[in-house]
């Protein structure tokens, strides 16, 4: 087997490893990695041939990119608080805990050796708590304290690591200088992410079809985090601001092709860059198998020590962050997403899972100091790193589901129906509210009026067929038992259209292009 048919066997498992977790209730994250382990214990198999320096920068963008999409920008600046506590107050205790234990167990570690490990292994990875958390059925509040978490930690832990590996290889550190680092690579990575945010909407209005203007969604993140690293600016928080932007002023709401087509598109991205970047995971397990060759009692013994460390100084953090959230959520008037019990804290406590970034960062560890000596202990520190990572994706991301079922933590679906009927009235008032606008400017026969009234009606109900308990309450039911047999004989119409469309292109003479076209205006059609 070469690079590329490992690729192939990769891409076809994250797509099988959806449904088959779906049926097992396992995250499909956690089933890669188990694949890629398999994988890397098969002698025929290669072993990945992936540049470290390349991983991020392949990986992270459309994933961080396909995240940001799923929430806004209004979600951050609300769950500002708890999302600071975690991403960067967490990241860093995280950093010093691991640092101080590790420097004690392991003979000869350097006290910056230790610091780069920390700081590594310290940011839970943004893709395996979206990927699961979003599966679980977990309440909104926890998904969007996850997410904020996942999205914002990585920027801190690494300009830590690279501050730490620098210290190492140069024999120098100076705290003014890495706090001087932290803060000039957050500017440079919000200045560029702004300035491509908005070039690559003023440019979406010059890319007048769908097909283009999806191709350059890819294309934004990428060039953001090149441009931002290229500049020593984060290229994480520099992706993040790109696509926050984009989804705050990007968004044409007339633009329903290029919308129902781009959501397809980053589905279809998101779940294969992620299976492959799982995959991945497990595939590099041979670069521990290599090191701890002879000494496996010692290593797995430091390793041990580091994921207890991990998990208890996440769980230690948590109580008395969640609880000191809370009592300020109750002394102000604020709408921010916290943890409302402990079986809630708890499980965000077990949702804090390794991943791609650690990965990406144990192997882009340097070989060599700048005096020409052997880095430090790197085969330890790599060692320890997969230790780290395949614990707590495989314990915690295992055992994630048995938890959140034991726990019984559940969605409120209550709530979640209240929201989407609230939406629903306002999108039919809207509604109502343009047709008496083009009344008092237009002469509208009074059936055509009453016919455009009904219809703006029946879009709230179409979105939730409960609002319309409040409006019209005796003629409800009729008009939902009438919407909903227009609806079936209105698709079994343009269902027959479709077949006679597609019929028509093996016809002799028949021009496929034109076909496809008439066949996508039927398709957007159909789901209005």
């Amino acid at each position: 087997m070469d690079q590329l048919a490992l690729l192939f066997v990769l891409l076809l498992g994250a797509l099988v490893s959806v449904p088959v977790g779906d049926r097992l209730g396992l995250p499909a994250p956690v089933l890669m990695t188990l694949l890629g382990i398999v994988l890397a214990l098969l002698e025929f198999v290669p072993d990945v041939e992936v540049p470290p320096d390349l991983i991020l920068p392949l990986l992270l963008p459309p994933l961080l990119y396909a995240a940001v999409r799923r929430t806004s920008w209004r979600q951050f600046a609300v769950n500002k608080r708890p999302i600071f506590l975690l991403a960067v107050a967490l990241v860093f205790v995280t950093m010093l805990c691991v640092g101080a234990v590790a420097h004690a167990i392991v003979p000869g570690l350097p006290i910056g050796a230790a610091l780069a490990l920390g700081a590594l292994i310290a940011p839970p990875d943004p893709v395996a708590a979206t990927a699961v958390a979003g599966r679980l059925g977990l309440p909104r509040r926890l998904v969007s304290i996850l997410e904020g978490e996942g999205l914002f930690n990585d920027v801190t832990a690494i300009v830590l690591y690279h501050v730490a590996i620098a210290a190492v290889v140069s024999g120098t550190f100076s705290p003014w200088e890495a706090g001087l680092d932290l803060v000039l690579s957050a500017v440079v990575a919000v200045a560029v992410g702004l300035a491509l945010g908005w070039g690559a909407n003023r440019l979406m209005g010059l890319l007048d079809e769908p097909t283009l203007q999806i191709g350059l969604t890819l294309l934004v993140p990428y060039a953001s985090y090149v441009m931002a690293e290229e500049l020593h600016g984060s290229g994480v928080l520099a992706v993040l601001t790109t696509a926050m932007f984009l989804a705050e002023y990007g968004a044409d709401p007339d633009d329903v092709l290029t919308r129902l087509a781009g959501h397809t598109f980053w589905d279809v991205v998101d779940t294969l860059v992620t299976g492959v970047a799982f995959g991945l995971i497990g595939l590099e397990l041979h670069n521990a198998l290599r090191t701890a060759s002879g000494r496996w009692g010692e290593l797995l013994g430091w390793a041990a020590a580091v994921v207890g460390v991990v998990v208890l100084v996440r769980l230690l953090w948590l109580l008395p962050a969640t609880w000191l959230t809370r009592r300020l959520h109750a002394r102000r008037d604020h709408d921010e997403d916290i943890p409302v019990s402990w079986r809630e804290t708890v499980v965000m406590w077990w949702s804090g899972m390794r991943g791609v970034a650690s990965v990406a960062l144990v192997l882009a560890i340097p070989l060599r100091t700048d005096d020409g000596s052997a880095f430090p202990n790197r085969d330890e520190i790599v060692f320890i790193a997969f230790g780290v990572i395949l614990a707590t994706l495989l314990v915690q991301g295992l055992t994630l589901p048995w938890l959140v079922k034991r726990l019984g933590v559940r969605s409120d679906t209550e709530r979640e129906k209240e929201f989407e009927k609230e939406l629903a009235v306002r999108a039919a008032r809207a509604a109502k509210s343009r047709l008496r606008e083009i009344e008092s400017d237009e002469e509208l026969p009074e059936e055509l009026s009453e016919q455009m009234l009904r219809r703006a009606f029946e879009i709230g109900v179409r979105i939730s067929p409960d609002m319309g308990a409040e409006e019209r309450r005796e003629a409800h039911e009729h008009r939902v038992r009438r919407l909903k047999r227009i609806r079936r004989i209105q698709q079994e119409m343009l269902s027959a259209a479709r077949h006679e469309v597609l019929a028509a292109r093996s016809e002799p003479g028949a021009d496929p292009e034109i076909v496809d076209r008439v066949l996508r205006h039927l398709d957007v059609r159909s789901l209005r």
